[in-house]
């Protein structure tokens, strides 16, 4: 199905270009770019075409947020660690006024107190969490229902 509702960015933070050998008990035995292209499918499925970028670095992040308005219909972000402390990236999403849905793999809330706060979720319309595999996908789905009702 060709892209005719636009471009929606999948972003991913920190380690998770590890994916599919980092903490497998935690993450699943999945790599990103599987994760990425199950859940570009269900974007396609739904008239959205996708771009996937995954950095280590919080000031490129920062950078791919600035540069979303206009060309993102929205943002499914997996910020990894950066969730727990980066405002500089809460403040970015902030400005950048295109909706972001919140995903992670695990469940923050049920691992490690440090992981229990997030500062993307107060400028998320939501957040997907402890669905394993399924969190992109979901994550995605959530957005294309959001943006139904908020074109």
């Amino acid at each position: 199905m060709p892209a005719t509702h636009g471009r929606l960015l999948l972003l991913h933070g920190p380690n998770l270009n590890l994916l599919g050998t980092r903490e497998p008990a935690v993450y699943g035995s999945m790599t990103l770019a599987e994760h990425v292209a199950r859940a570009a499918k269900v974007a396609e499925g739904h008239g959205y075409a996708v771009d996937s970028e995954q950095t280590n670095d919080l000031a490129t992040m920062i950078g791919l947020v600035h540069a979303a308005p206009g060309k993102y219909q929205g943002i499914v972000l997996n910020a990894g660690a950066f969730t727990h402390f980066a405002w500089s990236l809460h403040d970015a999403l902030k400005s950048a006024k295109v909706p972001v849905v919140e995903v992670h793999i695990s469940n923050p809330a049920a691992r490690e107190p440090w992981r229990h706060e997030s500062v993307i979720a107060p400028v998320s319309i939501g957040t997907v969490a402890g669905f394993g595999a399924d969190s992109y996908v979901l994550g995605v789905e959530a957005m294309v229902k959001y943006l139904v009702v908020h074109p």
